[in-house]
């Protein structure tokens, strides 16, 4: 044991010569679907040095979307230590009291437990490869099967069906799950190993309440694995991570300029936004960005959704405090349907043209855009519907289409309130809390507010999910207090509606006629 003592002895050591007396701040990872980032906040929760670097997309086949590991991996070292530069080059000493991670949630690794070397790329969560393993445990079981323990439907969403196909399709990952030689997680799963490995040591193998709440493995109302879930899937319990709160003390990290710094937060990109936002029970948050993310906080309350809502953990800030649970609608097309504009019609330059062009027409001129290029998510749960435009004439223009894509994403967010309404009955929403990049879109938020007949609020910065890390992290070593976080905050942009009841019911009327047309395009 005596190394053991001598590590410690070695970390304290160059904690002290680090730190200093300088200026006390918190980093936070956010490796999301696009790109990886790191911030350094002050105390008050702001930012003051970041960088971020993307990466790129793998997609094999039509469908099919992957991400490179180790480059993951590369890029948040390398995020961090030119952050870290810039922060030293601002302020000279600074002293980094811990950092927190968030990420793309559902997106499924696995690796050799003794080398720590990936034996697949990362599948994403959008890709739909597991289509078939889904039909095949909907015929078996049924769509709704683990939903009373998980809160999940059975989709190709989830990280267990993900781990099944690498499972049936790669004899390499097949071999190592039967000899139980392989490590499997989400993105914070492997970030945190890797951060907190030493040398030819393994490092740190743990998850989050919220990480492991999607991957249709865990039982919500314990937040422990579940062995019947995992055994119909053929999935050992040995591979899995263990389940921490989201802010304690994981580990350190061992290498670069953060060196000996405890990673103390870790939360799901979402969950992150809503905790960025300070959504207390009863309040909502949509995060505009690949996708779009609604997550109503239940409280204590497990809400059970008849209505095609996934029910989620919150958060849990810390081991002994606790757990707020979640009623979610995830829109696969958010932001990226805007990058399609760009990238595949060629319609606009660049994504901040949309506002421009879309603001030239006053409407759509009745075009109507389901933007279902890889199936309906919530709250229809539809993998074989496909994108669809309806209400083309010889008056369309480019202008109508953009704006029918940004319309689309607005309907999408009240499709998924009306079913928050549904399921918890006693919901009494007064605002919309907003982020996300696409968020600084003031033609799409102020669609929002006339489409929802609701006040649209965004905050001064809409990094709130990166924010949303840090608090993690901040209040597990002591930075932060719960009562600064929740109640010292304050909203700067209001958009009112500006729209009759009428007028917005009628318009979502045919746009749930669109949606109907969308669907079961692509049954085999």
């Amino acid at each position: 044991m005596a190394w053991l003592r001598l590590g410690s002895a070695c970390r304290t050591v160059r904690r002290s010569l680090f730190t200093g007396a300088g200026e006390a701040l918190v980093g936070a990872i956010d490796q999301g679907t696009q790109s990886t980032r790191f911030m350094l906040f002050d105390k008050d929760v702001n930012v003051v040095a970041s960088h971020q670097i993307e990466h790129r997309q793998v997609m094999p086949r039509a469908g099919w979307v992957e991400h490179e590991p180790e480059l993951l991996v590369k890029n948040t070292k390398m995020c961090i230590e030119r952050t870290v530069a810039d922060a030293k080059e601002k302020f000279g000493n600074i002293d980094v009291k811990a950092v927190g991670v968030t990420n793309q949630r559902e997106t499924t690794l696995v690796w050799d437990k003794t080398t720590g070397r990936p034996l697949h790329n990362a599948i994403v969560w959008l890709d739909s490869r597991t289509s078939s393993i889904c039909h095949r445990m909907e015929r078996e079981l049924s769509k709704e099967h683990f939903r009373s323990v998980t809160g999940l439907p059975v989709s190709t969403y989830f990280s267990a069906y993900k781990l099944r196909w690498m499972m049936e399709n790669s004899p390499v990952v097949a071999e190592a799950v039967k000899n139980r030689s392989c490590m499997m997680g989400t993105v914070d799963s492997w970030l945190i190993y890797n951060l907190t490995k030493e040398g030819d040591k393994g490092g740190v193998h743990v998850t989050d309440v919220t990480n492991a709440s999607r991957t249709n493995l865990m039982e919500l109302k314990t937040c422990t694995w579940h062995p019947e879930s995992a055994s119909l899937f053929e999935i050992p319990l040995e591979i899995l991570p263990d389940i921490k709160s989201n802010a304690e003390v994981y580990g350190h990290i061992t290498e670069g300029s953060l060196a000996s710094v405890p990673i103390a937060g870790c939360i799901g990109d979402q969950q992150a936004a809503a905790l960025g936002q300070r959504c207390i029970p009863g309040e909502a948050k949509n995060t505009y960005g690949t996708g779009c993310f609604l997550l109503l906080n239940t409280g204590g309350d497990i809400v059970k959704s008849t209505h095609g809502l996934l029910t989620t953990v919150g958060f849990k800030l810390g081991k002994d405090k606790p757990t707020n649970y979640a009623l979610e609608g995830a829109i696969g097309v958010g932001g990226v349907g805007v990058t399609w504009l760009k990238d595949k019609l060629n319609i606009i330059e660049s994504a901040a043209d949309v506002e421009k062009v879309a603001g030239s027409v006053e409407d759509t001129a009745g075009v109507y855009f389901v933007p279902a290029f890889g199936g309906l998510l919530a709250p229809h749960w539809d993998e074989d519907a496909r994108g669809t435009i309806v209400g083309l004439t010889q008056y369309t223009t480019k202008a109508h289409i953009a704006r029918s894509m940004l319309e689309a994403i607005c309907f999408q967010t009240r499709e998924v309130l009306d079913a928050m309404k549904k399921d918890a009955t006693n919901l009494d929403l007064k605002v919309l809390r907003v982020d996300g990049g696409a968020s600084n879109n003031n033609l799409l938020m102020q669609m929002q507010a006339d489409i929802l007949g609701l006040p649209v609020i965004r905050p001064p910065s809409v990094e709130t999910t990166v924010a949303g890390a840090a608090i993690s992290a901040g209040l597990a070593v002591g930075l932060f207090s719960e009562k600064q976080i929740f109640y010292g905050h304050t909203d700067t942009k209001v958009f009112q509606p500006t729209t009759t009841e009428l007028d917005r019911d009628s318009r979502y009327a045919w746009w749930t006629r669109a949606v109907e047309r969308s669907k079961a395009w692509a049954i085999e």
